[in-house]
C-alpha cells in the first residue's frame, strides 16, 4: 500500500499552484475558525484551480449539517473532516446525504481514546495531538491498536517524515505547519514532502 498525503490549510493562489506541481493526494480546505480559515467563495475558486489528481478535504469544527452538504454539492469539497463533537449519527447522517467519505479527528492522549475511535463510523480517523493545532506530535506507539485507516497528523514534517511512514505505517500523513515557512505554505517544502514520501514508499515498498 501507498502512504497518502496531505498538504492542510491551503488559502492562497500560490498554494494551488504549489500542490499541482508537487502532486500530493489531499489538500485541506480549513473551514472552521483558524488563522488559515477560507470562505466558501475562496475555496470554491481555489478548488476550480485545483488539479483534478488532488482531493480536496474541508476542515470543520461543529458544522451544520447543511453547510457541509452544500460544499458537497458544489463540488468544494470531495471529504468532510470533523474535528468537533460530531457524534456517529451526525456522521452517518453525511455518509447517507452526500456519498463522500468522512473523516473524524481523533484528539490522541491514551490508547484508550484509539480503542473508543474505532466504534466511529467515519471512513477514516484523523489521529492528531490532545490538543490539537499545536504543531506538537503525540505519542506514535499509541497507535499500534488502531485498525480503521487513518490520517497522522500533529508535528509532522521534513525531519520526522521518514519515521512516521516507517514505523507508524499510517494511511496518510497530514502536513500543516510542517509544510509552511513563517505561517504559509512554503512551495519548495511541499514539494520535496511529496518526493521524499514517494521515495521512501518506492525502497520500502509499504
Amino acid at each position: 500500500m501507498d502512504v497518502k498525503i496531505k498538504i492542510c490549510g491551503l488559502f492562497r493562489q500560490e498554494d494551488i499552484e504549489a500542490v499541482n506541481e508537487a502532486q500530493p493526494d489531499y489538500i485541506g480546505f480549513v473551514f472552521a475558525k483558524s488563522r488559515r480559515q477560507v470562505s466558501a467563495d475562496a475555496a470554491k475558486l481555489l478548488k476550480s484551480k485545483l488539479s483534478k489528481e488532488i482531493k480536496a478535504v474541508g476542515v470543520f469544527v461543529d458544522p451544520s449539517e447543511e453547510e457541509v452538504i452544500r460544499l458537497f454539492d458544489d463540488g468544494v469539497i470531495d471529504l468532510a473532516q470533523l474535528h468537533g463533537k460530531e457524534d456517529n449519527s451526525f456522521v452517518e447522517l453525511l455518509k447517507k446525504e452526500t456519498g463522500h467519505k468522512i473523516i473524524k479527528a481523533v484528539k490522541v492522549e491514551c490508547t484508550e481514546d484509539i480503542l473508543t475511535a474505532q466504534a466511529i463510523p467515519a471512513d477514516y480517523l484523523l489521529l492528531d495531538h490532545g490538543t490539537g493545532g499545536t504543531g506538537e506530535a503525540f505519542d506514535w506507539n499509541l497507535v499500534q491498536g488502531c485498525r480503521k485507516p487513518f490520517f497522522l497528523a500533529g508535528g509532522i514534517d521534513l525531519n520526522n517524515l521518514e519515521q512516521a511512514i516507517r514505523t507508524v505505517r499510517p494511511y496518510a500523513v497530514d502536513l500543516s505547519s510542517g509544510a509552511e515557512t513563517d505561517g504559509l505554505k512554503d512551495r519548495t517544502k511541499i514539494i520535496e514532502i511529496v518526493r521524499k514520501t514517494r521515495r521512501i514508499q518506492a525502497e520500502t515498498k509499504i
